[in-house]
């Protein structure tokens, strides 16, 4: 069979292919400590089950709208509007099959052949093959362990060209942790509006898992406005990754192209799952910030036992639930068994076989000399898998 040109571009996840791969060793009965997944590690809250029961019961079980159901376009414009202070309305609002689908949506309506997207470094996964499968350019910036994994204004401002039309960046960042400041976000505004053909997706999926106190946008701003995009979801905040929740936020012309290209591909999502994110976003926060105060003393307790690692500068960062750290020492290691460590995914292939923790390499997110570790998983659990990635790092000899 012959397949399309376009299938053979897609580069496949590096986080979902680590997760599968560890999932396989551990069918053999191998103790594998799973660090490589994005996903918080607790329950969707009993009150949106039960509002997703009583979704069905109510008769939410037809073809909702391509855009979402008015119910749910309503609650994300007023948690917009109550939590961020943006001037959203429920006409500026698409629901999609999660987040990803949100970005993909917005991309696909915005990026024509040839347009250059900046991607501050590092990045989630799929932004550079979204990017791509849209026939666009993506151009990564390159930021350092030592400047929190952030791009200053002036680099972002150096990066852009005649060609650019968009840029994409995550705060709260996957993969780094990395939180922007109100400052930060303040001079990249200052830089941006003096471009004003350039569009600017902002992905705030870990917007509820944050250290640093209040969650900052460049959606905040006035003068943006109409340019401006924010894609959010369930997933992270209320622990509801297969409910497949996400959202765009955005100019109403954008919203109506993200319908005309979703209902050719997906239609409405899951009506029941909407109903169900109505409760997550009107209903109590309890357990939202458990979660997020759980994940906080995790983040504190692994940071703490990687920086004992010698030789792995790791930063503290202030959001979602990964670690980052630089690996560029133990490349170019050798095992007990001779062979030698070149890269960060001969690395990740080594923690998994020999100390049994799955992590992902940075190669995949834009920075080859780091691995990312997911700290979504039980505190005994994290302190166990530091003391197998110091054994392992240990037993390479330069």
């Amino acid at each position: 069979m012959i397949l399309s040109d376009r299938i053979s571009e897609i580069v496949e996840s590096q986080t979902l292919a680590m997760t599968k791969r560890s999932r396989e060793l551990k069918a053999t009965g191998v103790d594998v400590i799973n660090l490589s997944i994005g996903e918080p590690d607790f329950d969707t809250p009993k009150h949106i089950i039960e509002a997703a029961y009583q979704a069905m019961l109510d008769g939410y079980t037809h073809y909702p709208p391509v855009s979402g159901l008015p119910e749910l376009r309503t609650a994300i414009a007023q948690k917009l509007k109550r939590e961020n202070g943006f001037a959203f309305e429920a006409e500026n609002i698409i629901v999609s099959n999660g987040a990803k689908h949100s970005l993909l949506n917005a991309v696909l309506s915005i990026v024509n052949s040839g347009d250059e997207v900046l991607i501050p470094a590092p990045f989630w996964v799929s932004y550079p093959s979204l990017i791509q499968y849209a026939g666009g350019v993506p151009v990564e910036i390159p930021s350092t362990v030592e400047s929190d994994f952030k791009v200053s204004a002036e680099q972002l401002e150096a990066a852009i060209t005649p060609k650019t039309k968009m840029i994409i960046f995550s705060s709260p960042c996957n993969p780094s942790g990395s939180v922007m400041s109100e400052s930060e976000l303040l001079a990249w505004k200052n830089v941006l509006i003096k471009y004003p053909n350039i569009f600017i997706l902002s992905d705030e999926i870990y917007e509820k898992i944050n250290y640093a106190g209040k969650h900052c946008s460049l959606a905040s701003y006035p003068e943006l406005e109409g340019r401006i995009a924010v894609i959010n979801g369930m997933s992270k905040g209320y622990a509801m990754t297969g409910w497949r929740m996400g959202y765009l936020a955005g100019p109403k012309e954008l919203v109506q192209a993200c319908d005309k290209i979703q209902g050719l591909m997906t239609s409405g999502a899951s009506s029941v799952s909407q109903m169900a994110s109505v409760a997550a976003l009107d209903g109590p926060q309890d357990e939202v910030e458990v979660m997020r105060t759980t994940f906080e003393k995790r983040r504190n307790i692994f940071h703490t036992a990687l920086s004992l690692i010698p030789n792995l500068p790791c930063n503290r960062p202030d959001g979602a639930f990964y670690l980052f750290p630089d690996v560029s020492y133990y490349l170019g290691g050798k095992t007990p068994e001779g062979k030698t460590i070149t890269t960060a995914d001969e690395l990740c292939l080594y923690l998994l076989d020999k100390g049994h923790v799955s992590a992902v390499s940075g190669e995949a997110f834009g920075h080859a000399n780091c691995i990312r570790f997911s700290y979504a998983a039980a505190e005994e659990q994290l302190i166990e898998a530091a003391e197998r990635i110091a054994i392992a790092f240990r037993n390479l000899t330069h």
